[in-house]
This record gives structure tokens, sequence and C-alpha cells, in this order.
């Protein structure tokens, strides 16, 4: 299974008045995660829209079980169980050193044709990269 770890620092301009992270600001820390994932299993965004294949969000789900604060450097892991025609990816928030989840959620992303809008099985290099991916873990 594919799986990666991406950093972040919260900022100021990411909180509410409380320094409580405002809960949109998770869903670019989740986009964030996995672009970096699919650029380091040599899969980047831009290579796959050039080939003609877009990945919009169809399924989006975030769970809120304790608050990230200002200044916080979390930790945003994603993972990706499977992939065909919907690609899922699951998503964990700690602060960095600790072992709390404090935000879990999930994406699903569905490969796209450009040229005919219609939902495609996986490119052979994204079948590829997961494959290499699956075979290292």
């Amino acid at each position: 299974m594919l799986t990666y770890t991406h950093r972040h620092r919260v900022r100021y301009r990411e909180c509410d008045p409380m320094g409580v992270v405002y809960h949109a600001h998770v869903i670019d820390w989740f986009e964030a995660a996995r672009t970096e994932a699919l650029r380091a299993a040599g899969l980047p965004y831009r290579e796959l829209e050039e080939s003609g294949v877009i990945m919009p969000v169809v399924e989006l789900e975030a769970k809120y079980h304790a608050s990230v604060r200002y200044d916080d450097l979390v930790e945003v892991t994603c993972a990706f169980p499977s992939v065909g025609v919907r690609l899922p990816i699951d998503y964990e928030v700690r602060v960095a050193g600790g072992d709390a989840v404090r935000i879990s959620g999930r994406v699903t992303l569905c490969f796209v044709d450009v040229e005919r809008g219609r939902p495609i099985p996986p490119p052979a290099a994204v079948r590829a990269a997961f494959a290499r991916a699956e075979a290292a873990s």
C-alpha cells in the first residue's frame, strides 16, 4: 500500500479567532499530502494532466477528534488502500511527536479522460507506480 507523511506548520491565517485551525484548511492539507505522495511515487499531477487524465474529487469526509492550533507542526499521513476507477485515500492528522489522531478523513478521486469527460480505469503509469509501492512495503 502506498503511504506518505506530509509535514505542515499551522499558519496564523489558517486559524479562527480562538487559535484553532479552521476546518476548511484541513482539505488543503489533504490535497498537499496526496499530491506530494503521488509525486514521490513518480506520478506528478502535472504529468497525468498532460497525458489527458484528471482526477476530480468525488467524495470527501473529515472527522475532527481534537483541536489543532496555531504553530503546531502537524503530520498528515495518507494511505491509498486500493486503486481502480475510483481512488480512495485515507488521512490521519497528528501533531508531530504525538500519537493521538486529531483529524481523520477520506477523499475519493476518480480517473477521468479529459477528452471524453468520462471515468476510465487507472492509466498504466498509475498501476505501475502502485505496484512498485506495494512491492516495496
